[in-house]
């Protein structure tokens, strides 16, 4: 009796270590990287990602000509720019929408300092999750520790940059004529808030783009920390 009782202990013994073991073996090895290099490894990747297509974004056209995060008007004007073209004004609704678009190029211009301290947070234990997390895990973080200051600091100027480059008269002039049109209803939206969330998502898009390059293409790791912080998780 006592040596079936041993023999089951042995048995279940050497399950408990083999168990171990496979837990043990799923376990991401750090290749010598140290905490602070894993950290830094995710740091310099995004500040890549940032000066990379968060830049892209605040030149001309860095919206408009994206058709990533070009941004159209919200689905209750879509009425207002079908009808301004069947009636021959396509070229006034193309000014409204690319008024829009100018108007977030302004905005992410305020972006880059917002991301820059947020990067700089990034602990050990960020970096660990960011790693093994899917391949936007990094875009997921860097949203939520900036999109509310980044919607704040959006919006004003949004709200500002619609009069710079004229979007307040386009649309002024663009919904009048819609409203005039017989058989419409009037509309009268106020387009800041859409625009300062479309503007948004174009920012954590592009981000998110560049993170599935350093993810998926070796090449994109153009540093050695990169590319040894990276094949941790490859």
């Amino acid at each position: 009796m006592i040596k079936r009782v041993f023999a089951l202990l042995v048995v279940f013994n050497l399950s408990a270590c083999a168990e171990l073991q496979n837990v043990i073996n799923e376990l991401p090895q750090t290749g010598g990287l140290s905490n602070e290099d894993m950290a830094a490894g995710l740091r310099q990747a995004l500040d890549f990602g940032i000066d990379k297509q968060v830049t892209k974004l605040t030149q001309k056209n860095g919206f408009y000509k994206n058709e990533l995060v070009k941004i159209l008007l919200p689905e209750e004007l879509q009425k207002v720019d079908d009808a301004l073209r069947k009636v021959g004004l396509s070229s006034l609704a193309d000014e409204g929408i690319k008024a829009l678009n100018r108007a977030a190029e302004d905005a992410v211009k305020e972006a880059t300092p917002i991301f820059v301290n947020a990067v700089k947070d990034i602990t050990f234990n960020d970096a660990k999750n960011i790693l093994l997390g899917e391949d936007n895990a990094a875009t997921e973080y860097l949203t939520s520790k900036t999109q509310t200051q980044l919607y704040n600091k959006f919006k004003p100027v949004i709200s500002n940059s619609f009069g710079k480059v004229g979007a307040d008269q386009i649309w002024n002039n663009l919904i009048t004529k819609y409203n005039n049109l017989p058989l419409t209803n009037n509309v009268n939206p106020d387009l800041t808030d859409y625009v300062t969330n479309e503007a948004l998502k174009g920012v954590y898009t592009m981000i998110a783009v560049e993170e599935k390059e350093i993810r998926t293409k070796v090449s994109s790791r153009t540093t050695d920390l990169l590319k040894k912080v990276f094949a941790l998780q490859d």
